[in-house]
């Protein structure tokens, strides 16, 4: 079955960096586009990146654009989230999606359709 499991979650400081890995087992990156998600405590769930099934082609949030990248090991089935510059904002639990729709655009955004398949998540705590 479809299955993905985060990982590379931790404490960083401002500033710092940290790559999240997102392991992808029961189809290939070819199949499901997958997307990175993000929840505070007490916020709503957002979307950050995404990375397509087709091309890879690759979308950020506006927040994150600049910081964070996207990429994906076909070879390893594995997506990942390197994130630079991080700021106290960034702390959430991070989380990976994917589905038949994921990274598709609808209404101005990438994130809105399309994830059926969630991970665990893997916190991200940005502090000094």
């Amino acid at each position: 079955q479809v299955q993905l499991v985060e990982s590379g979650g931790g404490l960083v400081q401002p500033g710092g960096s940290l790559r999240l890995s997102c392991a992808a087992s029961g189809f290939t990156l070819d199949v499901y586009s997958i997307g990175w998600f993000r929840q505070a405590p007490g916020k709503e769930r957002e979307g950050v990146s995404c990375i397509t099934k087709s091309v890879g082609s690759t979308y950020y949030a506006d927040s994150v654009k600049g910081r964070f990248t996207i990429s994906r090991d076909t070879a390893e089935n594995t997506v990942y989230l390197q994130m630079n510059s991080l700021k106290p904002e960034d702390t959430a639990v991070y989380y990976c999606a994917t589905g038949a729709w994921a990274c598709t655009s609808y209404s101005g955004s990438y994130f809105r359709i399309g994830y059926d398949y969630w991970g665990q998540g893997t916190q991200v705590t940005v502090s000094s």
